[in-house]
């Protein structure tokens, strides 16, 4: 459940993209107990080995009918976005990993990997996926 801040209100007849604009710009917190609720249903996902990920590069993953971008950093942590730039829809497993962000190959478009927030001056951001690696197998919840 969502719960909007006192200086936000929207209809019900707004879409999904712009709810999701709003979480993404912070108008829109969800509370702890909706967060457990959410973690509880998510599922993981095999996405390949560690090796399989090259440092500072993305990989493109399919699941179902998401298309993931897949990043493995200078210290191995790893990261999973849509695989699509807000901007241009540019290809994102394509672009350059510098510490914790991705640089959109199309329009150099800075995104930070953790929260998925294009950095300014540019606006929007992508969905994000945790990420974890197990075994030298990287998993990806849904």
């Amino acid at each position: 459940m969502a719960i909007v801040q006192p200086e936000t209100r929207f209809s019900f007849a707004e879409s999904d993209f712009t709810l999701f604009m709003k979480v993404c710009k912070g108008m829109v917190k969800q509370d702890q107990t909706s967060m457990q609720e959410e973690d509880e249903e998510r599922m993981k996902v095999e996405v390949g080995t560690l090796e399989q990920l090259p440092k500072r590069l993305g990989k493109c993953v399919r699941v179902g009918n998401r298309e993931l971008a897949l990043f493995r950093t200078g210290d191995d942590q790893v990261f999973a976005v849509e695989n699509r730039c807000p901007h241009r829809g540019g290809d994102l497993s394509q672009g350059i990993v510098s510490g914790e962000f991705v640089f959109c190959p199309l329009h150099d478009w800075k995104i930070c990997l953790k929260d998925g927030r294009v950095q300014a001056p540019d606006e929007g951001c992508v969905k994000t996926y945790r990420a974890a690696v197990k075994d030298g197998l990287v998993y990806v919840e849904l």
